[in-house]
């Protein structure tokens, strides 16, 4: 009843607002061609540059975080999120995974399905658009969705800029934008950004990185287009501790994070990434070709469980070949999407290698035996672990959009991959879990496994009045396990998303405002589960379905004055999956997913005064969610993690000074429970605040 009251809500709200549309916006990932988001059959969300900067984003999790159905989170106050769709994500140990990213077109993630924020400077981007569930052509082995960062344009008349920014914790940013036309058809960008921050409110979590791109454009006489960008990214991230039960108590009450009992102290992750990509965009009548070419290379020192992984010869190469073509169909223009992707991502010679410093304790109880009771330091030991691997991955897809009337708008989409795992190597030294300790390893192991991975999706948009839309979706993926995780349990397989929505989306003069409902059933989903050492291991669960509710609305009472609202209504359950504890299999059917919150909200106002001063208020709040498959424990989320932001805009000038979570709360970022009991907490950061000013030239 509550749902079918805000339907009808909105839909009273529309026909009594003014018919001139204003507050919509336009999407550049959905059906491959810009589209207003009124007109696409599922959820989308567009966070604009005005947003991005009022809000100083410097990290995808800053942009995204008050979405519904998105957490976006990081537990170590950097560009290192856990990023999560309507549960697609979850089970991500590091990175992002079962999610699509994409900048400008060209796509970030590796054909595994993961992806690394680290070598994207979110100080280029100027909207980011977040595209919820299944069928996605665009997404590539990606059940979650797919966010698109769109960058400034090399052709876009701009000015060039230096921002530069100071805080606590010893944050420093200095973000430089130069623009030039190198002749009336050529044009060139180069941006560069230094970040650094301490956080030393907690031990082992410095971050610091340095990032250069170079965007080159050319305009041919027939209006044609070509584009290259290059860009280069060394990052040096400290991964903090987890807490204990009782360490997080101290958090609690003091704000700092010191001394903690984890045998992990120096975990982190220290990379350098060079990615090219070239574009070329032309058109033939009433079809448009897209042809993109892409590669990338990067090393990285990331010492992390048990073992310290050291690699720098992985590469990943890829073209995505695109056309679109606009014709008539039942009398109506209509548009054709159709192209061909090809992607390898090839590791040579990686290596890890044990600890070479730490302590050890002798266990209590039988066999008495040492364990690594703490890490002393990142220093390599003996090597533990090569590794060669390639994965490959090729596909089509196709589109069709169209209008059998007026009101009528349905688009039919497919694409259709396959992936496929070449993985060998030699296990001199595993560590052990268990033991919590170094063994022998498995020695000499190779794993060749391929899979047809499946995408679909039919919609369709109904408009109601001038204003209003309502839609409803059909859509369905294949998601396959990663490198890593076929590392560690071969037999995995690949999952099946299907999932239905309906929704309605209203843009008047003064009110832009959606309301989705969905259901996701999962076959076979990749779950993480924690082992009695707090350490992630993968399995296939039986079934799981998600519900949801998400709303989000935006009202300007006056040309000066924004209000928004959002809101995700979470039920996300096992509906079959037999979980390992210990030697036996323990029903966890009707159980909740853990780390969901079934509530999450967020509220936000902001002021434009016509002399320059401006102001935005943010705040969010998680309600609880269970700690473990088991549904033995909750946490109890937060309450109204306020941000807010005062700047001064004159001409050329810019000064703002944005403070995060100003009331200073001391929360959990993530809470997680293992199997045996043992309690988990990684903290999210206490008050910061940074000064910025720009100068535009």
């Amino acid at each position: 009843m509550k749902i079918k009251l805000s339907i009808f809500t909105l839909i009273a709200l529309s026909s009594l607002s003014a018919q001139e549309v204003t507050l919509d916006s336009i999407s550049v990932t959905a059906t491959k061609i810009s589209t207003k988001t009124k007109d696409i059959s599922q959820s989308i969300a567009v966070v604009d540059e005005k947003t991005i900067e009022d809000k100083n984003v410097l990290n995808i999790q800053d942009a995204i975080g008050d979405i519904p159905g998105v957490i976006a989170e990081s537990s170590t106050n950097s560009p290192s999120p856990r990023l999560i769709i309507r549960g697609a994500g979850l089970k991500a140990r590091y990175g992002v995974r079962e999610i699509m990213i994409m900048k400008d077109g060209v796509p970030m993630t590796d054909p595994d399905s993961f992806t690394r924020f680290d070598f994207i400077d979110m100080q280029d981007v100027s909207s980011v658009e977040v595209q919820k569930g299944p069928g996605s052509i665009n997404a590539v082995n990606a059940t979650g969705g797919v966010i698109q960062l769109v960058t400034k344009s090399v052709f876009k008349d701009d000015k060039n800029r230096i921002k530069v920014g100071v805080g606590n914790d010893n944050q420093r940013n200095v973000n430089l934008k130069l623009r030039g036309a190198l002749s009336e058809d050529d044009f060139v960008t180069f941006t560069f950004s230094k970040r650094k921050i301490d956080n030393s409110w907690r031990d082992h979590n410095k971050f610091d990185s340095t990032q250069a791109t170079l965007k080159y454009g050319h305009m041919f006489e027939d209006d044609s287009t070509f584009e290259t960008e290059f860009s280069y990214t060394e990052s040096n991230m400290q991964l903090p501790a987890s807490m204990t039960a009782s360490e997080y108590e101290t958090f609690k009450s003091t704000g700092q994070q010191h001394n903690t009992s984890s045998q992990w102290q120096n975990s982190g992750r220290d990379s350098k990434i060079f990615s090219i990509n070239a574009k070329y965009e032309k058109e033939v009548g009433n079809t448009t070709f897209k042809p993109r070419v892409y590669f990338n290379t990067w090393e990285h020192f990331h010492p992390v469980t048990g073992l310290i992984n050291d690699s720098n010869d992985n590469s990943v190469y890829g073209t995505d070949l695109e056309l679109n073509n606009i014709h008539k169909l039942f009398g109506q223009k209509a548009t054709f999407v159709a192209g061909a992707t090809i992607k390898a991502d090839i590791t040579n010679g990686a290596k890890k290698y044990k600890y070479a410093d730490y302590e050890t304790k002798v266990a209590t109880v039988w066999p008495f035996a040492p364990y690594i009771s703490k890490t002393l330091s990142d220093n390599k030991g003996d090597l533990a672990q090569t590794e060669d691997s390639t994965t490959f991955l090729y596909g089509g897809y196709m589109m069709e959009t169209f209008s059998p009337s007026d009101d009528f708008i349905l688009d039919v989409s497919t694409r259709v991959d396959k992936l496929n795992f070449d993985i060998s190597g030699n296990e001199i030294t595993e560590y052990n879990y268990s033991t919590k300790n170094y063994a022998t390893g498995k020695g000499l192991y190779s794993i060749n496994k391929d899979y047809t991975l499946i995408s679909a999706k039919l919609g369709a948009v109904y408009k109601i009045s001038k204003t209003t839309n309502i839609y409803a979706s059909v859509a369905t993926a294949n998601q396959a396990p990663t490198t890593s995780e076929l590392g560690e349990n071969e037999s995995l397989d690949k999952s099946t998303s299907v999932n239905y929505e309906v929704g309605l989306k209203t843009r008047a003069k003064n009110l832009s405002a959606d309301i989705a409902i969905y259901q996701n059933d999962v076959d076979d989903e990749i779950i993480q589960i924690k082992d009695a050492g707090g350490n992630s291991i993968y399995d296939n669960a039986g079934k799981t379905q998600k519900r949801g509710l998400e709303v989000t609305a935006v009202y300007k009472p006056i040309e000066s004055v924004q209000l928004g609202a959002n809101y995700a209504l979470s039920e996300f359950k096992f509906v079959k999956f037999n979980e390992k504890v210990g030697a036996s299999l323990v029903s966890r059917d009707g159980n909740y997913l853990p780390y969901i919150p079934k509530n999450q909200y967020s509220l936000f106002a902001t002021y434009n005064m016509k002399n320059g001063f401006k102001s935005r208020i943010t705040t969010k709040t998680w309600g609880k969610y269970f700690m473990d498959n088991a549904n033995t424990q909750e946490y109890d989320g937060y309450k109204f993690v306020t941000d807010i932001m005062l700047g001064y805009e004159k001409d050329a000038h810019n000064i703002q000074l944005n403070i995060n979570n100003i009331t200073n709360q001391y929360y959990a970022m993530e809470a997680l429970k293992d199997v045996y009991g043992n309690e988990s907490y990684k903290a999210a950061a206490p008050v910061n605040g940074m000064l910025t000013y720009i100068y535009k030239f």
